[in-house]
């Protein structure tokens, strides 16, 4: 990538970073971008996608955008931190395990090489295994390895609890109900948190269909007594959407003949772009930003492996996220703002984290 490149693709994304790095794995000659959003909290922090991008230009846009968003989540959810993100730039040969194993290692170097300003967990592509190597070879810079090496594990169930305290304070205030019994519920995407999300609100007596562009997965949607579909969930008379797969889903174009009443979900980087949330108020959709609603994940990695709080503790924490959803709805009630204008506002009334 060009200094030309890169310097048009800082200016698109519009954001200011403390540091933005791309190298080429020693060992693996894939391109890695890392990008520290800001460090004002504290060390950086945010996951490492290993993800086959069209260029490398898109993904280091992709680290800006997610590294960004990241400071704003530890902001709200008061943690020691602020964002980073790590994006491996895949290409079209396939990842064999050999040079999966050496990229790994060149992850490792590269986060290595910061001195602690940022620190890593998995994301798309990546598992904490791969966060057990790193952390053995940085100093102890990567979160949610195996809990049987000591760290805090798959972090999917945290993350869906977070987004289920999201969407019970959200359907409270939308839709006037104490429950999601019911409700028609989509589910946009079948991975590991949206299964658990799925499951969880069937087992409330929520009418849940999901979709996912694997076809594969239909079979495990409908063995979990979930209704599968392949239509657009965007367009379905649905009371809820859950975006549980990867960003970019709502965009000018796919939110104009929307009409669902609320939508909340762990996929990270919803919104093609801020202009959207504004669209979507228009329209009298209530959207959750991201980085409130999944903010469980990384709540539980950092009370776990960093601020020594227990269980119980480490879970109060996450189900905090429904009283900060409801306090983020009427401050943007009264001030007849965006949700995603009152999720900054609340950020800076939190400068310094609280242990």
């Amino acid at each position: 990538m060009s200094r030309t490149d890169l310097a048009s693709t800082l200016d698109r994304a519009g954001v200011e970073h403390e540091e933005l790095h791309v190298v080429r794995g020693a060992r693996s000659n894939i391109p890695i971008v890392v990008a520290v959003h800001s460090t004002t909290r504290g060390p950086a922090i945010g996951g490492c996608r290993i993800k086959a991008y069209r260029s490398v230009g898109d993904g280091v846009a992709d680290a800006l955008r997610l590294s960004r968003a990241m400071t704003l989540k530890c902001g709200l959810a008061e943690l020691p931190h602020g964002g980073g993100k790590t994006v491996v730039v895949l290409g079209d040969p396939p990842l064999t395990p050999p040079v999966r194993e050496n990229l790994v290692l060149d992850i490792a170097e590269t986060i290595g090489g910061l001195g602690g300003r940022y620190r890593t967990g998995p994301d798309i592509g990546t598992t904490p295994q791969d966060m057990a190597v790193i952390h053995r070879l940085t100093p102890g810079w990567a979160f949610c390895r195996p809990e049987a090496l000591g760290g805090s594990g798959n972090s999917s169930a945290a993350t869906a609890r977070g987004v289920r305290a999201a969407l019970d304070a959200a359907v409270a205030r939308v839709h006037g109900a104490r429950a999601v019994t019911g409700l028609r519920i989509g589910v946009i995407g079948y991975g590991s948190v949206g299964r658990l999300l799925g499951r969880s609100l069937a087992a409330d007596g929520a009418d849940v269909v999901v979709a996912d562009r694997d076809d594969r997965l239909r079979a495990q949607v409908e063995a979990d007594g979930l209704t599968w579909t392949a239509s657009d969930l965007l367009r379905q008379d649905v009371d809820i959407l859950v975006p549980a797969a990867t960003g970019g889903l709502l965009s000018p174009e796919t939110v104009a003949g929307c009409t669902i009443p609320l939508i909340v979900g762990p996929a990270n980087n919803q919104l093609t772009g801020d202009e959207v949330a504004t669209l979507l108020h228009e329209r009298a959709i209530t959207w959750i930003p991201d980085t409130v609603a999944s903010a469980g994940g990384i709540i539980h990695a950092v009370c776990r492996e960093e601020l020594a709080c227990d269980e119980p503790e480490t879970d109060a924490r996450i189900d905090a996220i429904g009283a900060r959803v409801d306090r983020l709805l009427a401050h943007a009630r009264t001030h007849g703002t965006t949700p995603l204008q009152a999720a900054h506002a609340l950020a800076t009334r939190h400068p310094q984290a609280t242990a």
